[in-house]
């Protein structure tokens, strides 16, 4: 059964344009699209727990806002992130796209407009963890698309490009512009808010509508399916985990992916910041520099190891460079910046974190290529739910071994569990991996 994308394969057409850079060229606004509605998304990610405790903004208490904007949130969008694939499966990508946004800027309105000027409990919480379904479903059902038309040859590639456009947007520039409102321009949060709807509203408009490659409404299946569009499929995708071990192994690689990153920046602020006991060495603010420097460091590294796992390979990339690398830098970061106690040195590890962890990125073409065209959504939808469950591993972790280990503790586990899935990714092979393909001509010459 063939696993080339509906666009073709490299012998059948040469790439030109922008193709040659790996982004579609049919699905060029949706990268746009993608990029300006994570930077509305991003907005709110640096001050919408205190604006929702204080009495002035939401009025919840600091629990009830903690457990609105983490908790039920991440529950939230890690259901959407599994749905994001299997439904792209059945209904095509641009229609869950259609749905996420739908969701957002709706559920938005009531949020704004009735729940806050309300200060309404209940239905804060209710409509901004409900809203948590939106994103993965616009972003991720987008990369579903991706993957179905990319040429094999530039699937890494265009995997580089979608999360430059997502991480570029939540949280880098997202942050920077509530940073700017909030700060120099001297905009009130609940402002910022509203032209954080704005700028959703547009950024789904353009992925929504700019974009009209024809696969993007068609279900991803093939001959072998009867009834591609039934919800029936919505459990049928489950079953790619036991007939092919190698979507296990994809999902624990991205549970692990992620997840010191999420649990460093959680402990950081106790560790190094001014709520260490003794006091840190960090203040507030640099604490939140790390933070920009290392997503600054990946955005940029997002797109060269997007192209250079197309011709490396894009398993050896996630093993050597992903797992191998981050095992090697995680440990380095926390460990250095304790002997060193200075913000640049610290700042310059947190970098090189950053630039190893995109070493991950061609696992997003991998996933879906080792599998028939019927399974590319249920196997993308694997990959999105590890996405979504390394939010909630990484701050776990922290807080079952930080009281018995402290940090150093911390970052040991998470050592071990980058190379634990270094030895898991090897399983994970393409027969249709640029890389591997290219030394096996090479050998054959």
């Amino acid at each position: 059964m063939s696993t080339t994308s509906p666009a073709g394969t490299a012998a059948e057409r040469p790439l030109v344009g922008i193709e040659r850079w790996g982004i579609p060229h049919a699905l060029r606004w949706g990268f746009v699209g993608v990029l300006i509605f994570m930077i509305g998304d991003g907005v709110e990610t640096s001050f919408l727990s205190s604006f929702l405790a204080d009495p002035t903004g939401g009025g919840l208490s600091g629990s009830q806002a903690s457990f609105a904007t983490v908790t039920l949130y991440g529950v939230a969008a890690l259901v959407a992130s599994w749905f994001s694939g299997t439904l792209s499966a059945i209904w095509g990508p641009r229609r869950v796209m259609w749905l996420g946004a739908a969701i957002w800027v709706v559920l938005e309105v009531v949020f704004l407009f009735v729940a806050i000027p309300a200060q309404n409990a209940a239905l804060i919480v209710t409509v901004y963890a409900v809203r948590g379904l939106a994103y993965p479903l616009f972003a991720f059902s987008f990369l579903v698309w991706i993957q179905t038309i990319a040429e094999p040859r530039m699937r890494g590639s265009a995997a580089g490009w979608f999360w430059f456009a997502f991480t570029g947007g939540l949280p880098t520039l997202g942050a920077a512009f509530a940073a700017i409102c909030v700060g120099p321009l001297g905009i009130s949060e609940y402002a910022t808010l509203v032209a954080s709807l704005v700028l959703v509203a547009i950024g789904a408009a353009i992925g929504c509508f700019a974009v009209t490659e024809p696969h993007g409404l068609a279900p991803i299946a093939d001959e072998t399916v009867a009834h591609p569009r039934s919800l029936a499929r919505l459990t049928e995708g489950i079953d790619i985990l036991w007939r092919d071990k190698r979507t296990i192994a994809g999902f624990f690689v991205r549970l692990v992916n992620t997840a010191p990153q999420y649990g460093f920046f959680a402990m950081f602020p106790f560790v190094f910041g001014p709520d260490t006991p003794g006091g840190g060495f960090l203040t507030t603010a640099e604490v939140a520099v790390l933070s920009t420097v290392a997503y600054a460091a990946n955005i940029g590294a997002n797109l060269f190891f997007g192209v250079f796992g197309d011709y490396f390979g894009w398993r050896r990339t996630v093993t050597v460079f992903g797992c191998l690398g981050c095992a090697v830098a995680t440990p380095l970061w926390y460990f250095g910046a304790v002997a060193s106690q200075n913000f640049l040195f610290t700042a310059i590890l947190g970098a090189v974190y950053g630039i190893v962890l995109a070493g991950f990125v061609p696992l997003s073409a991998l996933m879906p290529s080792m599998v028939a065209v019927k399974d590319k959504g249920a196997a993308l939808a694997i990959l999105n739910t590890g996405a979504g469950g390394a939010a909630l591993l990484g701050p776990l972790t922290v807080t079952a071994l930080f009281p018995l280990f402290g940090g150093g503790g911390v970052a040991i586990a998470y050592c071990l569990m980058y190379l634990v899935v270094a030895g898991v990714s090897l399983v994970i092979r393409s027969g249709i991996d640029p890389g591997v393909v290219r030394r096996r001509e090479a050998a054959a010459a």
